[in-house]
């Protein structure tokens, strides 16, 4: 995990400029778009798409396993069964 401190200026329309190092830290480019997740008095900037990714894993989390699925050969037979279905309508 990379830590530093870096800061910028909050502009007068409330604009700030992410410094180019946390920029490529996070992964942010041009037109990308991140979230604001305040927690109290701390604000932590994040990827939105790798956080949309991250909440997803987390509420999918034991879902394979509630379902059946505990090894491949469990997921291949799902997808074979479902391709049957797909064929058969």
């Amino acid at each position: 995990m990379t830590a530093f401190i870096d800061s910028a200026k909050v502009m007068a329309k409330g604009q700030v400029t992410i410094p180019k190092d946390v920029r490529k830290t996070l992964g942010i480019s041009n037109g990308d778009r991140i979230s604001f997740i305040v927690e109290g008095n701390t604000v932590r900037i994040v990827n939105s798409a790798v956080y949309a990714m991250q909440v997803l894993q987390q509420e999918m989390k034991g879902e394979a396993r509630k379902a059946g699925l505990v090894n491949d050969d469990d997921i291949v037979n799902l997808v074979t069964e479902m391709r049957k279905e797909e064929v058969n309508e």
